[in-house]
């Protein structure tokens, strides 16, 4: 017999005890579905019980008295399956209490011993417990022996078989907590997964959006001015709007499946772009670099968010953007002369520092006369060539 362990693992049961409606808690079925037919099968020990009454031929009140004590038992036993630590123990006293009572009369109660050895393992949470416990109950069964003279094969069954059922069932119950905790541990892992998950898609999000309808905001106010005095650029304007709204919600999508970025040299070119349509400056010198995908998505999103910061804050003239090798690492520097920025991280920069630390990066921020960004990502190859941003 090895039923289902009742101290450990009861975190990450669908349902507690306390959530159960009095019809399921009546219910004859464990709680852990796992055990299927088995706790019915093992109820084949109880046949021995009526072994004596059957063959000595016993009368009415002998019988009622057996199929009381096999009424009380059947609760006691299904309510292992149901009850925590320590009532179960309450119903392991109840059995061994059935076979000192009914020993005298029916000798086949020492299936009683047996079951309650059996369950020991499982009621309590170390291997010292649970032998001192069958120790007990095999210390009862004997002096029951010797009290009532009892037959020799009464403590062969209720001492001898209660240790080898309830000491080979310590190694089910060992394995029954093991698993508990690795189911455990997998949920927790399976928890943090879906989390760190839900963070991504956050950061992509908060990168993706800010940096966009930033954009989409500075060009519609230039068509705003443009319009009387320039009605084919303020067109021209709003036509890139547009095109730049669309682009964007492709990037949304791509950014919950996590494939947003376009390359980091694609990044740049826009960075490039978005600073010069804001009237600042821009001084861009660029590494050729060859970066796993990840980091490249990094240092791409690094990028977006940093001009953005820029574009929205700086109130900077001029910004020089730099992607270069250093001591082997790929290193990017984002520097404009604007007015600072405060040294609390806001969500942006904060999702930017998790993303690289994650990869084994550093970012630094200095505020002191405008911002300089500096993130360094360790990498495999790069290929020197300085260059402008491409348009």
């Amino acid at each position: 017999m090895a039923p289902d362990d009742h101290g450990v693992g009861e975190r990450q049961r669908v349902r507690t005890e306390e959530s159960l409606s009095w019809g399921e808690k009546v219910s004859l079925s464990p709680r852990d579905k796992g055990t299927g037919w088995a706790p019915f099968i093992w109820l084949a020990y109880l046949s021995f019980f009526f072994l004596q009454p059957i063959f000595d031929h016993v009368g009415w009140k002998e019988w009622s008295l057996t199929a009381l004590a096999s009424a009380v038992f059947l609760v006691l036993y299904f309510g292992l399956f149901w009850l925590k630590h320590p009532r179960s123990l309450l119903h392991i006293a109840g059995m061994v209490v059935l076979g000192l009572v009914f020993a005298p009369i029916n000798s086949g109660a020492s299936t009683f011993f047996v079951f309650a050895a059996a369950f020991v393992p499982f009621a309590v949470q170390t291997e010292r417990a649970a032998v001192g416990l069958m120790a007990v109950i095999v210390a009862l069964a004997g002096i029951e022996t010797l009290v009532f003279h009892l037959p020799g094969w009464f403590f062969f069954y209720g001492g001898g078989l209660a240790s080898a059922v309830g000491g080979s069932n310590i190694y089910f119950a060992q394995r029954n907590r093991s698993l508990a905790k690795l189911r455990m541990a997998n949920d927790e892992i399976e928890h943090l997964a879906k989390v760190a998950e839900r963070e991504r898609i956050a950061r992509d999000l908060h990168d993706v959006l800010g940096h966009t309808l930033s954009v989409i905001i500075l060009k519609s106010e230039l068509a705003g001015k443009l319009m009387d005095r320039d009605p084919q650029r303020a067109g021209n304007e709003i036509r890139e709007v547009e095109q730049i709204s669309r682009q964007a919600l492709s990037e949304v999508r791509d950014a919950i499946r996590g494939y947003r970025s376009q390359g980091l040299a694609a990044e740049l070119a826009q960075a490039k772009s978005t600073l010069e349509t804001a009237g600042v400056a821009v001084k861009c010198e660029t590494a050729k670099v060859s970066l796993p995908a990840l980091q490249e998505s990094v240092l791409s999103m690094a990028v977006r968010e940093a001009v953005t910061n820029v574009v929205r804050h700086a109130q900077a003239r001029t910004c020089s953007l730099r992607l270069d090798q250093r001591n082997g690492s790929c290193r990017l520097d984002i520097e404009d002369d604007g007015r600072g920025g405060s040294p609390t991280e806001g969500n942006g920069l904060r999702g930017m520092r998790e993303r690289v630390e994650m990869l084994g990066g550093t970012l630094t921020r200095d505020c002191n006369a405008g911002t300089k960004l500096t993130i360094t990502l360790p990498f495999m190859e790069v290929t020197p060539k300085t260059e402008g941003c491409e348009n």
